[in-house]
């Protein structure tokens, strides 16, 4: 059985490789990634990798006798403009989608986010009947949302088996983003506490992420009608952020988070921000913007029933084992 990774030596797509090597029936692994060159510590042995641009013409040919693909491949962040996430995300999907029909590909497996029904209020216990977002305030989120629609769209049972998976936060050990940029700003000044500082969100371990993709892909091979669904994917143990976050600090010898801004000062703020970057067409993350003020102030956690009915999905760690996990990594960077 070979199996396609898109985005195989990022975060989580190495953790789901890692997983995917120990699958009974499995006898090759594809990881397809943009880097021309990566570094070969970066690919687990027992997998081939090709450099492929998603969101270039060229050709699929890589997909012949291909089983299943799991689309992990994304462009992710706040800077950029809307026509970079639209190609990375949404024409890169839609290119690959049709290349796995073309191939007679069975089986879709796509890593969304629930960024795509953040609608700028609290979520607390949401379910995946919550609506889209309804304006590209994210880039990163609204091309994600037109992506997972047209994954979603592509299902035919016993045919060509699709489904989202929405893990949230994702963090962990070798984390390059989430918990290295927020250790990163609060050592040099530059964090603020965005609201009263009571708002509680999912985060999720990559480890609970990789598994989540495996049982999805296990629960397709049982079942050939299944698909056609996102699934919200977290720890079932949403924290509060800001204690969780001061937790952390004081775990690294850090004083605590103290400074505050509010949520209408901070979205104000991340208004002009992005008038500026867009004016000035720069190019690194802005401290601040819309989306951001949002996310950091508000509620937003979520059931991960669906999961478990249809895809057999528990957390494997818990909260506790996770920062365990984490913490002495956090402690070298």
């Amino acid at each position: 059985m070979k199996i396609i990774i898109t985005g195989g030596l990022g975060f989580v797509g190495r953790a789901v490789a890692a997983k995917a090597l120990k699958l009974d029936g499995v006898d090759e692994i594809l990881v397809v990634g943009r880097n021309v060159s990566p570094e070969p510590a970066k690919i687990l042995p027992g997998i081939r990798y090709l450099s492929f641009d998603l969101s270039k013409k060229g050709s699929y040919d890589w997909l012949h006798d291909s089983h299943t693909v799991f689309h992990i491949a994304a462009k992710a962040g706040v800077d950029g403009r809307i026509e970079e996430y639209m190609a990375a995300n949404l024409v890169a999907t839609e290119s690959l989608l049709n290349a796995c029909r073309k191939y007679q590909v069975k089986r879709f497996i796509y890593t969304s986010t629930p960024s795509v029904v953040f609608n700028n209020s609290d979520i607390q216990g949401g379910k995946e009947s919550l609506p889209y977002l309804s304006s590209p305030i994210s880039p990163y989120a609204y091309t994600k949302a037109l992506a997972e629609k047209l994954v979603l769209d592509s299902h035919e049972p016993k045919r060509f088996q699709t489904l989202a998976i929405r893990p949230h936060l994702v963090w962990g050990k070798d984390d390059p983003h989430l918990l290295p940029r927020i250790i990163d700003r609060h050592r040099k000044g530059k964090l603020r506490m965005v609201g009263d500082g009571t708002n509680r969100m999912d985060i999720t371990h990559v480890e609970n992420v990789a598994h989540a993709h495996i049982c999805a892909f296990s629960a397709m091979l049982k079942n050939q009608y299944l698909g056609g669904k996102a699934y919200f994917i977290g720890q079932n143990e949403p924290v509060l952020l800001w204690p969780w976050l001061n937790q952390i600090f004081a775990e690294l010898g850090l004083p605590p988070l103290t400074k505050k801004i509010s949520f209408k000062n901070a979205y104000y703020i991340g208004s002009i921000i992005e008038f500026l970057w867009k004016a000035l067409n720069l190019r690194r993350d802005p401290p601040m913007t819309r989306f951001i003020a949002s996310q950091l102030a508000h509620d937003h956690w979520f059931s991960n029933e669906s999961a478990e009915k249809d895809i057999g999905y528990k957390p494997k760690i818990d909260m506790k084992q996770a920062m365990l996990e984490t913490l002495p990594w956090l402690k070298t960077i």
